[in-house]
């Protein structure tokens, strides 16, 4: 099973667990992505395009579940305003073995960075706002898993 969702609202970590872990996988390995509040930031926005990033992350999935034997993926993104803290992005993989389930997790997460359609605005409690640029370090970790088939 594949989930992949996008939305604005919050991201209910222990409810999306309980369901993914529902099927009684062997292995599971999973990611939370929350926001920083390193600096001072006090809102972190994500843009987004309502076809192109729903459509990036589905895709993501799809290459994940045909390189790696996984018995369930749940890929949950989300968008617009957020606070220090709250969540921003759930990956969740389980396969018979722990190796399939990590990779692909680690997989997830260095691509999502690189491949979908996703724009970080930056709000500072001394009045900064500025947009996030992509670092040499994410291309470089997305890079990797071209050179590698597991």
């Amino acid at each position: 099973m594949i989930r992949v969702a996008v939305g604005a609202g919050a991201i209910d970590v222990a409810a999306e667990m309980a369901a993914h872990h529902a099927g009684g996988h062997g292995a599971s390995a999973s990611f939370v992505g929350r926001v920083r509040g390193d600096g001072g930031l006090t809102e972190l926005f994500l843009e987004h395009h309502p076809v192109l990033t729903p459509g990036g992350l589905e895709q993501l999935a799809a290459e994940a579940a045909a390189r790696w034997k996984l018995a369930a993926l749940t890929l949950i993104h989300r968008v617009g305003s957020m606070a220090p803290g709250e969540t921003i992005v759930l990956v969740l993989a389980s396969s018979a073995h722990r190796a399939e389930a990590l990779a692909a997790v680690e997989f997830l997460i260095d691509r999502l960075k690189t491949d979908v359609m996703l724009w970080k605005r930056e709000a500072f409690a001394d009045g900064r706002v500025g947009w996030v640029e992509q670092r040499d370090g994410d291309h470089a970790r997305a890079e990797r898993w071209e050179q590698s088939a597991d």
